[in-house]
């Protein structure tokens, strides 16, 4: 049976205190970069989006970066699958103003956030019968607590542990106990893996561990997949003897989770900001005339673009946007697109940076 929190073992070993200052570390360093930029909303929208995609691609959900980038604009109609990474995106989003206003993390936030993935209202589940499985194997991984009242409990255990501000625990160590929680509790009928993913980022806001939600673990689950399923698992099985090894087992690898995503995550929004300074570069000494702050960070909240774009930030009409455009398609620095009777624009090289 699952035990509610907090949890009557001791996690943080030497081994785990190790790994707790590292991707302390390294999540300091990912905060601190994200402050120095001019704006660090800039990349919220580009990031977020490919969060959501791998998110759902755990999920069996796949779409192509191409899809999405081009359904998220509105260049495409939506398919089953870039629907659902737009509802990620748009829930991630909305959870992230409610934290930041409500300073708290309720369970009314994450059925609302759940809502928005699933596009419906039914809230915590109260038919029974739910088991979650390995995706990849079919296997059953753990049965949930089936009683609406009992996941009701739970849940509001979840939340008080949460909101906790005096632990013995450091955040990032109570991050991997919170996942694991919400994951055994499964309180809804669909959309526990994305809601419980978001929660993750939504929890280093909370502590104020990061100040925007750029810090996606989905990646790094899903290149260590079968490691997760197995590791949740084990944690499941109440036939366990070696349950103070195990948790520190599931720890480690959450923390290394954070650690390793917290360097790529570095390693690309440096990448980014190089890549907008080589563009500021070659507009400014090209096509003076032409820039603004406003055009170079539009070109940069999005791969693609479209002249409506242009035409609403900058106030400027159609065919000066159209004009801006065909300047930057000789400079290199975008390449144009049709589908349809519609024109599009692409960053090729933010985009390259973004498929790898």
């Amino acid at each position: 049976m699952l035990k509610k929190l907090p949890l009557p073992y001791d996690v943080e070993s030497k081994k785990i205190l190790k790994k707790v200052i590292n991707a302390n570390k390294s999540l300091a360093e990912l905060k601190g970069l994200i402050e120095s930029l001019p704006n660090k909303f800039l990349l919220l929208n580009t990031l977020s989006l490919r969060e959501a995609k791998d998110s759902s691609e755990i999920e069996n959900i796949v779409t192509t970066n191409d899809e999405l980038y081009k359904a998220n604009i509105n260049i495409i109609p939506d398919n089953s699958a870039t629907k659902e990474v737009k509802n990620y995106n748009a829930a991630l989003k909305r959870g992230y103003e409610l934290v930041v206003e409500k300073e708290m993390i309720t369970t009314n936030i994450i059925i609302e956030i759940q809502g928005i993935l699933e596009e419906n209202n039914q809230g915590i589940r109260k038919t029974p019968g739910t088991v979650i499985q390995n995706t990849k194997t079919g296997d059953i991984v753990h049965r949930p607590p089936q009683n609406y009242n009992e996941i009701k409990e739970y849940m509001s255990n979840l939340e008080k542990y949460i909101n906790l501000e005096l632990d013995e625990f450091d955040p990032l160590v109570k991050l991997g106990i919170i996942h694991y929680q919400f994951e055994s509790i499964h309180p809804f009928s669909d959309g526990n893996g994305r809601t419980g993913r978001i929660l993750n980022i939504l929890y280093l806001i909370l502590n104020k561990l990061l100040d925007i939600p750029v810090l996606y673990l989905s990646s790094y689950i899903i290149k260590n997949k079968n490691k997760y399923y197995e590791l949740l698992q084990n944690l499941n099985n109440s036939e366990s003897t070696n349950l103070d090894e195990i948790w520190e087992e599931w720890t480690a690898y959450m923390l290394d989770g954070i650690e390793n995503t917290s360097r790529e995550s570095i390693k690309l929004i440096k990448e980014i900001s190089e890549l907008m300074i080589e563009f500021k570069v070659i507009i400014k000494r090209e096509e003076s005339k032409i820039y603004s702050k406003d055009f170079l960070e539009l070109l940069f909240e999005h791969p693609y673009t479209k002249i409506e774009f242009i035409t609403e930030r900058l106030g400027i009409t159609r065919q000066t946007a159209s004009n801006y455009l065909d300047k930057l398609i000789k400079l290199g620095l975008l390449k144009k697109e049709k589908v349809g009777k519609y024109n599009f624009y692409i960053n090729i090289k933010l985009w390259s940076i973004l498929s790898k």
